[in-house]
């Protein structure tokens, strides 16, 4: 059929009601979002953005209601869409953005394809990767996977992708959205090495919309976590305060779920395989713990610096 491309969609979407097909490959995804009110009747009041692109550039896509539930599971980072009798918009202009592992990427922010159980009601395809032709020009997923020894020179807020092998899991814990709110964010402490420095990822994993993966993270699993953000709390001790935590569009993977994942392609992370094959599995499990309190940052060392 004949197909469009977001540039022309950026270009020409206020002169059109109904828009030619489009192929895109996935290459963000975020959390599943609730947005249920007591006092709002909506069946299913799910949301789901994506960061799609092709060969002109990258869009939002945002998936709605009900298809959400039939849907956010099999379009995984990576996955191939053929859309059709989809609606363009106006883009929210306060969610998050996502930072490109190809930063010459061009980006269209004004707009963003929205698809609804009606009005119209979207028609979605998969493609399978084997059926992918290279004439299509769908740009390859890219991460910015960094090593323990790069961590200390980034700065703060930066975006990175890290794997490495688990040595320590905290229990999970909660914390409050807002003061006096009812609803909690959950989120669990990890450490992971890789080889390249004495000290570990300190990780900060809060619950994203992959509960199977969060609740199963233990010692010796191979942890891969991309779109996470650095965190340097600037005190006397700055080295000591550098951690990760996830994002919005943070998806995490460990031993099980690696398998035809984009980024097994990565330099770093085959690196990082390498690297596990030369270590002896018995030393490694005499430094890994579980579970626990982790107060972290770490309070002063006596009360008088509290």
């Amino acid at each position: 059929s004949k197909l469009t491309n977001l540039g022309h969609l950026e270009m020409t979407w206020r002169s059109k009601v109904h828009f030619h097909p489009l192929l895109v490959r996935i290459l963000h995804k975020s959390r599943l979002r609730y947005y249920g009110k007591p006092e709002k009747k909506v069946d299913m009041p799910y949301q789901a953005y994506f960061e799609v692109a092709d060969g002109s550039g990258m869009m939002s896509m945002v998936l709605w209601s009900s298809l959400c539930p039939e849907w956010y599971h099999s379009m995984k980072v990576g996955t191939v869409l053929l859309l059709e009798e989809y609606a363009i918009k106006d883009s929210y202009p306060f969610k998050t953005q996502p930072t490109p592992g190809d930063s010459q990427m061009k980006r269209f922010a004004t707009i963003e394809i929205s698809l609804n159980v009606r009005n119209p009601p979207t028609k979605i395809s998969i493609i399978p990767e084997e059926k992918v032709k290279p004439e299509w020009g769908l740009p390859e997923v890219k991460y910015r996977f960094i090593t323990r020894s790069e961590l200390d020179d980034l700065p703060h807020n930066h975006s990175c992708d890290v794997i490495g092998l688990v040595t320590f899991v905290g229990r999970t814990e909660r914390a409050r959205k807002r003061e006096h709110g009812e609803d909690f964010w959950l989120y669990r402490w990890a450490h992971a090495v890789d080889g390249t420095s004495d000290q570990p990822f300190i990780l900060e994993l809060f619950a994203t919309s992959q509960p199977d993966v969060f609740e199963r993270i233990h010692p010796m699993t191979y942890l891969v976590c991309t779109q996470m953000r650095v965190v340097r709390n600037i005190t006397e001790h700055a080295s000591s305060t550098i951690y990760l935590t996830t994002s919005n569009e943070s998806q995490i993977f460990i031993t099980g779920w690696h398998k035809g994942q984009p980024y097994t392609k990565d330099t770093k992370v085959k690196n990082f395989i390498q690297w596990t094959k030369s270590q002896s599995e018995i030393d490694q499990i005499t430094k890994t713990v579980i579970g626990g309190y982790y107060p972290f940052p770490r309070p002063p060392d006596n009360f008088s610096k509290y």
